[in-house]
């Protein structure tokens, strides 16, 4: 096993060496959040079939992203907590082993699943997700920083977004795997709507026990740091880091509400009353645009001739148009090729600068938001349908400025990020308050303003304080 400092990854190896040493254990990682994405993404299957077999409010229904992100914010909080008592816990037992005890948690969460459905509980389901939420708030922890030491920091930012783009791939699969499961094959007359989850989530929770078998028996660098890492406030003392923390927040929080309530959003009336079943393939548009916009990104900010970057770059989202087109059929392919041509255009605009992307993208996201509240019919479904694209580079871009810079403090610095995704656990339960209140159109005000905040970020917050680092 490799021990490096994170503070100065492979700087001493050649490019030879380096691609020798690195390009297995990025594909693994890879794999890892592709995993992850895929069970994420069936939350948003989860809140429309809990809503109505428990008979539950939209605030109600919400508690299923409360109880998994909050997990997020609770665990990096007790990781941070303990990193400046007792020294980083990463740095101290190594990535490696951070991801196999994610893996674990995440699986007994799964698992937690099958008690549930038997004994129809709301509640113990609940619990599951948060077991599961802090399982992935570890992997996370451990995974996002251990990409990016995988190679140069100028170009951690295009890993990431690859590695998120595979993420994407997994999320934009998943609610229509899961979705046909829960609604269709263990759907059975007669029987509780919640018994239909039980044998999905108990597969995904063997899978994440072989995975963690995987990880033990392979021979992947567990970059330790051997360095004195001082005790203390440590990464949340650098600005850029701590509005970064924010940024995640708001960030996640947005793509969780936007995420959760298409579904019921397109049974709405004006937004043409489609049943669970006819609203859920609709989600496969909203991650595929995430996982479109990702690989967009990961070819964007990368090493690659500007040549191959930008046939690459404008390469993708028409083989996504041809796929749409070829699978759903014109009438779906045509609203969506408006976003994707707007997309090509961004991209350029934003080149060679993850913090322009932010800002640029955030503006757009604002917009189509604002055409989905305040619009009705098909304008408004796809407005609402598109942003995903937008928020594709979101998550990578923040996480490497945000750390940029932080040497030994990565892995601190990354629990503290890994706490912002607590926002999925509170904006979406503000938005379901408001979809009780008002109605549900109307409560998209809420990740409009968690955009705004984005924008600020990409223009201003990543830059403040960095003359410290």
């Amino acid at each position: 096993m490799a021990t490096i400092s994170s503070s100065s990854p492979r700087g001493s190896l050649s490019p030879e060496d380096a691609k020798r040493s690195y390009t297995v254990p990025f594909v693994i990682m890879t794999i890892l959040f592709f995993m992850w994405g895929f069970v994420t993404s069936w939350n948003d299957i989860l809140i429309p079939r809990f809503k109505d077999a428990f008979s539950l409010t939209y605030t109600q229904s919400m508690l299923v992203q409360f109880a998994f992100f909050g997990a997020y914010g609770v665990g990096s909080f007790f990781y941070f907590v303990s990193s400046m008592i007792w020294g980083d816990p990463i740095n101290r037992i190594g990535y490696k082993n951070g991801v196999i005890i994610g893996l674990l948690a995440s699986a007994v969460g799964l698992a937690t699943f099958f008690p549930a459905a038997l004994m129809v509980s709301y509640p113990l389901f609940l619990t599951g997700l948060f077991v599961l939420g802090l399982g992935l708030a570890i992997l996370q922890i451990a995974a996002n920083p251990y990409v990016t030491i995988l190679g140069p920091e100028h170009s951690a930012s295009s890993r990431l977004n690859l590695s998120q783009a595979f993420n994407s791939v997994g999320t934009t699969i998943g609610p229509v795997f899961v979705g046909y499961l829960v609604f269709t094959v263990f759907a059975t007359a007669g029987a509780h709507g919640a018994d239909s989850v039980k044998y999905p989530y108990l597969c995904a929770a063997i899978v994440f026990v072989l995975l963690a078998v995987l990880f033990a028996i392979s021979h992947l660098p567990s970059f330790t740091n051997t360095e004195h890492i001082p005790r203390g406030l440590g990464a949340l003392k650098h600005p850029h880091t701590a509005l970064g923390m924010l940024a995640i927040f708001m960030y996640v929080g947005g793509e969780v509400t936007v995420g959760s309530t298409i579904v019921n959003l397109l049974g709405s009336p004006s937004l043409g009353g489609l049943t669970h079943e006819q609203a859920s393939p609709y989600l496969t548009l909203f991650w595929g645009g995430l996982m479109i916009g990702r690989f967009m990104g990961a070819f964007a900010l990368s090493d690659l001739s500007p040549t191959i970057k930008r046939l690459c770059v404008i390469g993708v989202p028409i083989v996504a148009f041809l796929l749409a087109w070829k699978v759903a059929g014109i009438g779906i392919a045509l609203p969506y090729g408006g976003p994707l041509v707007l997309l090509i255009i961004a991209f350029f605009v934003g080149a060679k600068s993850p913090n322009r992307m932010l800002a640029l993208f955030g503006a757009i996201i604002i917009i189509f938001l604002g055409v989905g509240v305040f619009g009705s019919g098909d304008i408004a479904k796809w407005a609402i349908l598109s942003v995903g694209m937008y928020m594709s580079v979101m998550w990578s871009n923040i996480f490497a400025l945000a750390i940029e810079g932080l040497g030994p403090l990565k892995s601190q610095g990354s629990s503290l990020l890994i706490m912002g995704i607590v926002g999925g656990a509170f904006l979406p339960l503000l938005q379901g308050k408001m979809a009780d209140h008002m109605n549900i159109q109307f409560s998209f005000i809420i990740p409009m303003i968690a955009f705004a905040y984005i924008v600020f970020y990409g223009l201003v917050g990543y830059r403040i304080g960095r003359k410290d680092i």
